[in-house]
């Protein structure tokens, strides 16, 4: 978040957002998310796969409205194969999915408008379909699959608190000392001094996970926090030029204060491949 305060405006104007409905969502989500890790943690596969098919069904609403014929149903079906495909299969499944339905995209691309007409814009809409593809659903099955793993509830909640921990520690450093935009070309708000809470924050976060909840060495913790975190601000950073290019503040409207069910995935998706990896190399 590392937000640069704006002069004389309300709490509202400075988070950009409705912080007590913000505030209400994320911790009914929060909660919820705690209590299928506790008891039924294998739940969370489905979490995502619904998640996943709701975001997905944002982003190409959003990019139809803005001019791209974006493959809606081989990005939904094909999705959710990717997801799943994670569960037996690990991240082999996952790219066997993926590669099959970029297959599938580029068919229903070229035939999309029968085969006694040329398509339109082809190229640039395949493009954009197998970007989709990539950000969405590829990057969530690493998430997913960290429940399957050992110790793979902790692992996710590994993944949320950090995240959470770097988003929290972001914004109020940005909101009391924020100062120097980061790249104000692409997102005003986030500032170079709620980076640094981001990586404070987010660094003892990740440390008191790894010792306490995956019962492991504190030094992977340092690994894991600041990479953590510089990969879900350039997360954060690449849905925010999506949205730029396609002039508009929300991919959706479903979780009041927060915008849609994408916008408080985009920090998330890098995030889960991080700690897919560095749980993966180091535990």
């Amino acid at each position: 978040m590392n937000e640069v305060p704006q002069r004389g405006g309300e709490k509202k104007s400075r988070a950009g957002r409705d912080l007590p409905a913000a505030i209400a969502v994320g911790g009914t989500l929060g909660i919820s998310i705690i209590a299928i890790l506790i008891f039924v943690p294998k739940v969370w596969y489905g979490l995502v796969a619904v998640a996943f098919a709701i975001a997905t069904w944002e982003v190409v609403k959003r990019l139809r409205t803005g001019g791209y014929a974006v493959a809606l149903w081989p990005l939904l079906i094909g999705g959710q194969a990717i997801i799943w495909a994670s569960w037996p299969w690990g991240p082999t499944g996952a790219l066997v999915a993926f590669v099959a339905t970029v297959l599938v995209s580029m068919v229903w691309k070229l035939l999309g408008q029968g085969i006694n007409n040329a398509p339109v814009d082809y190229l640039r809409d395949l493009a954009v379909t197998v970007f989709v593809l990539a950000w969405l659903p590829l990057l969530a099955s690493f998430g997913a699959h960290l429940v399957v793993q050992d110790d793979g509830a902790a692992r996710v909640a590994t993944l949320m608190v950090v995240v959470v921990c770097s988003d929290v520690g972001g914004y109020a450093a940005g909101v009391m000392f924020g100062k120097h935009p980061m790249a104000p070309a692409i997102s005003p708000k986030k500032s170079w001094e709620g980076m640094v809470g981001s990586l404070v924050v987010g660094t003892v976060g990740a440390v008191g996970c790894v010792v306490y909840l995956l019962e492991s060495h504190w030094w992977i913790g340092i690994i894991l926090g600041p990479v953590l975190v510089v990969c879900a601000t350039l997360g954060d950073l690449v849905e925010s030029q999506v949205k730029r290019d396609l002039g508009i503040k929300d991919m959706g409207t479903l979780l009041p204060g927060h915008g849609g069910i994408m916008d408080r995935l985009d920090s998330l998706l890098p995030s889960a491949f991080v700690v897919w990896v560095v749980l993966t190399a180091l535990l």
